[in-house]
């Protein structure tokens, strides 16, 4: 194979084989990409007319030649609606710029796009599983503890969940209200939970594997989601997945319906609705105090989830558009606790009479959670407006079933077994105004985009007190109930302002400078900026890099959030940062994270149809807000009582090592360094059809460049803790496959191969018969999850042409994360480790799904 830089395809000679040779390169480099699920046409989108230089392509390869609704919806008024390329169809993307019809090809940043399509070809039955699926750079947790087993978080290359920012349609969606506030890589993040968004609603997500506080604002450090949503005036679709995993439980049942109309002949509505049950998945093995698996903790939550969105577009005038977005979800879900033996009911007769075999807390969620914007924009003389209003809560209400109080049964010879424990209640209303327009001016040869705009914003968190039951003596077994102490009402305001400069410095070299300054009530300023280049010195090469900072700000929730929870022989505690208990062990006051960011890419085409995309990252994060401080023995009962808390009074007999408290601080600095590699490649067959090929790797790594220190010079982490941070996260994460489409459009055949790399833990030592008591909270066991590969097969049979029905399997061949020591599981029951963001523990997935379009 040789190459010839003057020609616009360059080369001589290229066959299959070549191709074959050069993706055994990516993987043995160990350098990932993403599945790319991709419509035929996906191949071809970097092609243009026979006026225009072919370019190469800038996007990842799932990017599709769909229209893009993102600007706005299909209308025939053409000033507000050009959403579409006109010189090849390419996908416009509203993600990383602020120029109105830009290509996703020519971005300056690196960018995913994956469409409705692709999402349903994973055959999983909500988004963050399917997103998964498909994207090397994003990972979601093994399992899930307590009451964060019941939100639904991601994470993007290799940062807490906390540091991604997540829009819809362009705007900064709200986060949950449920803080994931046990050990692991996500402890403390209260993200944006988008399986709330319906997937049926979904028409493509562009995701930004960039820092962009600059554009957006704070959480824009590892990069940008943003969910795009459908917005077409006809046709309906249904969608059913039905599902269960290999151990023949965790069934999953998924319904999915949406469909447009046109409000006269102005405007449009699009109504979609998701319907989504999942029963438990049972993984522990057994529990040493009874030598069988009535201990079901590890598993995925039991979860009923409806939700519904309407978008709504109407052209006031030919100039001027009134838009609207509402969403809807409620979710029920409950996730069981250790088992609670017969033997320990002993000295409580009334308990005893009620559950003489002993008893599963079941900690439950009931969760709603909505959305509203409403907007107007135009054009007026070439200037591109956008006034909108966003409005978004979500309520928690956490409670125990299958419970007791024990301090209540001593007292009064009774207590319930149902518990309103927690509430929980997240608002934000956020304002923006945004304006551009592209100039042109005497001298300077190419067009200049000018964008600016302003934004207030107003975020609230408030925690409710639990019910008197639970929260008499020491509480509610399993989660205590929040006092009045830890309860309350808290809020901010932000208000800020952008400026965004593009332009071309010469013909093949582009240049995007951005600037941001926002203020916190409470966290004081910020000022944030990002340069952007691009240079494509051929029509078949290009290079690109980026440089910006940006800041994470502190939730409501880190500052605020406070509980504990309780095992058979133990209790584990947060507290919030400014709280008595907290401030008597020298907590101060939480500031914001700090982030440098810098990537470096380059774009090829050395083939015809053969994309190759690569980029290279590093994020510098300071003051990293994670758990510090940590107490233990009675250092954490002082702690706890100061807030409120009380503990059993057997409590007094456990382990200094299982009675801990700890709050959140700034207490780490990290350096991120990772690579992206895509790769992409059409064959076809003539008549019997064609085969799109795509390969690639993320590797990433993590590593502690500073922790902070205690008031008497104690390190502020412990070996634990930053495994979580720096290795809890799979050093490298690969994709590759192909998909198949007979020629006469009736059979489709996808099949790849997922490789996720290791993880390495810090696990605790357990001691006695049951495993029952830790030994130390310095000394710990590291672990090594070794890597996994998973096999993904979907066979899909057009019926008719819009009627398909198609078998698959997730992780096909039903593999497992490595299996922890016997010594190093509480009680025995915990046989994977939940603390990583590998393979999930469920193992296989096999599933039937049935597509209706009318």
């Amino acid at each position: 194979m040789t190459f010839d830089l003057k020609r616009p395809y360059g080369f001589l000679h290229f066959n299959f084989k070549t191709m074959g040779l050069l993706a055994s390169t990516f993987i043995l480099t160990d350098a990932a990409s993403t599945q790319a699920n991709a419509a035929p046409s996906a191949s071809s989108s970097t092609v243009t007319t026979k006026t225009t230089k072919r370019k190469p392509s800038a996007t990842h390869p799932l990017a599709s030649n769909r229209q893009s609704a993102a600007l706005s919806a299909p209308s025939q008024k053409a000033p507000i609606t050009a959403v579409k390329a006109a010189d090849s169809g390419e996908t416009v993307i509203v993600t990383g710029t602020r120029e109105t019809g830009k290509k996703a090809r020519d971005s300056v940043s690196p960018i995913d796009i994956v469409t409705s399509r692709q999402l349903a070809e994973t055959g999983m039955p909500d988004l963050r599983e399917a997103l998964t699926q498909l994207v090397p750079s994003l990972t979601m947790p093994t399992g899930g503890f307590d009451s964060g087993a019941l939100t639904d978080s991601f994470s993007l290359r290799g940062l807490s969940p906390n540091e991604t920012l997540v829009l819809v349609d362009g705007k900064r969606r709200h986060t949950t209200a449920n803080i994931y506030a046990d050990p692991g890589p996500q402890q403390g993040a209260t993200p944006v939970d988008i399986d709330m968004i319906p997937m049926a609603a979904i028409d493509h997500v562009e995701i930004l594997r960039d820092g962009a506080s600059a554009q957006y604002g704070s959480d824009a450090v590892a990069g940008v989601v943003n969910i795009i949503l459908k917005k077409t005036d006809h046709g309906f679709h249904a969608r059913s997945i039905s599902g269960i995993t290999a151990s023949g439980d965790g069934f999953q049942q998924g319904i999915y319906l949406d469909g447009g109309a046109q409000l006269g002949s102005r405007g449009y509505v699009h109504v979609s609705g998701d319907f989504l049950h999942q029963d438990h998945t049972y993984r522990s093995a057994d529990d040493l105090r009874t030598q069988s698996k009535i201990n079901k903790l590890l598993g995925q939550p039991e979860q009923t989830r409806e939700s519904v969105s309407i978008t709504a577009g109407y052209h006031l005038t030919d100039f001027i558009e009134a838009y609207a977005v509402a969403t809807y979800a409620h979710r029920h879900a409950e996730s069981y606790q250790n088992y609670r033996t017969a033997s320990s009911l002993a000295k409580y007769p009334a308990y005893a009479a009620i559950y003489p075999n002993g008893y599963s807390p079941l900690e439950t969620l009931e969760e709603n959670d909505w959305e509203v914007t409403a907007g107007l924009k135009g054009d007026v003389d070439h200037w591109h407006w956008d006034l909108s209003s966003v409005y978004g809560r979500d309520y928690n209400d956490i409670g125990l079933k299958n419970s007791a109080n024990y301090s209540l049964a001593a007292a009064t010879g009774q207590t319930p077994t149902a518990f309103m424990v927690q509430g929980y209640n997240n608002e934000m209303w956020s304002n923006t105004f945004d304006l551009s327009k592209s100039f042109h001016i005497d001298g300077w040869p190419h067009a200049i985009n000018v964008a600016g705009g302003a934004t207030y914003r107003y975020e609230s968190y408030a925690i409710g007190t639990g019910s008197v039951a639970s929260t008499y003596g020491s509480g509610s077994d399993a989660l205590s109930g929040t006092t009045y102490q830890n309860a309350g009402h808290f809020s901010r305001d932000v208000v800020g302002g952008y400026i965004d400069v593009a332009t071309h410095l010469a013909k093949n070299l582009q240049l995007d400078l951005a600037g941001r300054y926002e203020h916190y009530t409470d966290v004081s300023d910020t000022e944030t900026g990002k340069a952007a280049l691009r240079y494509d010195p051929l029509p078949w090469l290009g290079f690109r890099g980026t440089i910006s900072n940006g800041f994470h700000a502190p939730t409501l929730a880190q500052e605020y959030y406070s509980s504990v929870a309780l095992s058979p022989t133990a209790a584990r505690g947060i507290i919030g940062a400014n709280s008595p208990g907290a401030l008597a062990n020298g907590a101060t006051s939480l500031k914001p994270e700090r982030s440098t960011s810098a990537t470096g890419g380059i774009i090829i085409e050395p083939v015809k149809k053969l994309h190759i995309t690569a980029d290279v990252y590093q994020i510098n994060l300071r003051d990293q807000i994670l758990p510090g401080g940590n107490v233990y023995g009675d250092q954490a009962i002082s702690a706890l009582n100061a807030n409120g808390f009380q503990l059993p009074s057997e409590a007094a007999s456990w382990s200094s090592a299982s009675l801990s408290t700890h709050w959140f601080a700034n207490v780490a600095s990290t350096r991120t360094q990772g690579l992206d590699i895509t790769a992409t490649y059409p064959t076809s067959l003539g008549d019997y059809g064609r085969i799109d090929w795509d390969v690639g790797i993320n590797l990433n790594r993590t590593r502690l460049t500073h922790q902070g220190t205690d008031a008497q010079g104690n390190n502020l982490l412990t070996a634990q803790s930053i495994a979580y941070i720096t290795t809890g996260y799979p050093r490298s994460k690969m994709i590759w496959g192909g998909r198949y489409n007979s020629g006469d459009g009736k059979l489709t055949i996808g099949l790849h191969e997922i490789r996720w790399g290791q993880t390495t833990s810090e696990l605790t030592y357990y001691t006695g018969a049951t495993n029952s008591s830790a030994l130390s909270s310095t000394d710990f066991l590291p672990f090594r999850n070794s890597p996994k590969f998973v096999t993904n097969l979907e066979v899909t049979y057009h019926v008719m042409p819009k009627l398909s029905f198609t078998i698959g399997g997730n992780n096909l061949f039903d593999k497992r994360p490595s299996r922890v020591p016997d010594g190093n599981r509480y009680l025995g029951v915990p046989q994977y480790y939940m603390s990583t963001s590998q393979l999930g523990m469920n193992g296989g997935f096999y599933y039937l799904r049935a597509d209706l379009s009318l």
